[in-house]
């Protein structure tokens, strides 16, 4: 009796520790799905982050490699000119030189020995970019050297000569302002004057309708009597 209840003890004893490591188990896994579910993995940077982030590690690079080296605080509004002219030589785009018989075609039928450029285009979207990055890393909007006056002139030289060069006319695009429609509605105002044909109502013409109209008419007649009743008389 004493030895089948203590081997039932022991059981109960085994068991307990295998359904409490099964319960961990368990709550653990749970534990586990529900953490990375709170826990999403970051959405990657958009096409234009990952681009700025390049220019911006390329033009600091640009500045340790000066002679002598740059600090960001020093730039100023010529050394990014300087940073762009530096661009030019990785260009793609044929810019002729005045010199040159195909200079203003925009198909030249052959080759020719001009120098290869950055386009217009794509030196102002990279000064935008820098622009930005510039103030998102701690740099003040009134410092910036990437919208200084002398880097904004130096673009629109650049637009204006390659759009000779190539024969390609660089136009601003103008904002379409928006259209208001407005409906003009006239209204025509006629006045209709009525004539009754006879005197029976309240409001004929002729026939008695007014008494105001009715009684003068009827003291002008009289008194036109009474002054040839007095002219006879005297007579």
């Amino acid at each position: 009796m004493d030895s089948a209840s203590g081997r039932s003890d022991n059981s109960i004893k085994e068991a307990i520790p295998a359904t409490a490591s099964a319960l961990l188990s368990a709550a653990s896994q749970q534990g586990g799905g529900g953490g990375s579910e709170s826990f999403p993995s970051p959405a990657p940077p958009s096409r234009y982050e990952s681009q700025k982030r390049r220019d911006w590690n390329t033009f600091l690079q640009y500045l340790t490699n000066h002679k002598p080296p740059l600090t960001l605080a020093r730039c100023s509004g010529a050394h990014v000119i300087e940073f762009l002219k530096y661009l030019d030589q990785f260009g793609k785009t044929k810019v002729h030189i005045t010199d040159c018989p195909y200079f203003g075609h925009v198909n030249p039928p052959a080759p020719c020995a001009c120098p290869l450029k950055q386009a217009w285009g794509s030196l102002d979207a990279l000064i935008g970019r820098l622009r930005a990055a510039y103030e998102e890393n701690g740099g003040r909007p009134e410092s910036n050297p990437f919208g200084a006056r002398a880097v904004r002139i130096y673009l629109r030289e650049v637009r204006e000569g390659q759009a000779k060069a190539r024969g390609i006319p660089y136009e601003k695009k103008k904002r379409k302002r928006p259209t208001v429609t407005t409906t003009a509605v006239g209204v025509n105002v006629s006045r209709t004057s009525t004539q009754p044909v006879d005197g029976g109502g309240g409001r004929g013409g002729i026939g008695g309708g007014d008494d105001s109209v009715g009684a003068k008419t009827g003291a002008n007649v009289g008194s036109a009597t009474a002054v040839a009743a007095a002219t006879t008389n005297s007579v």
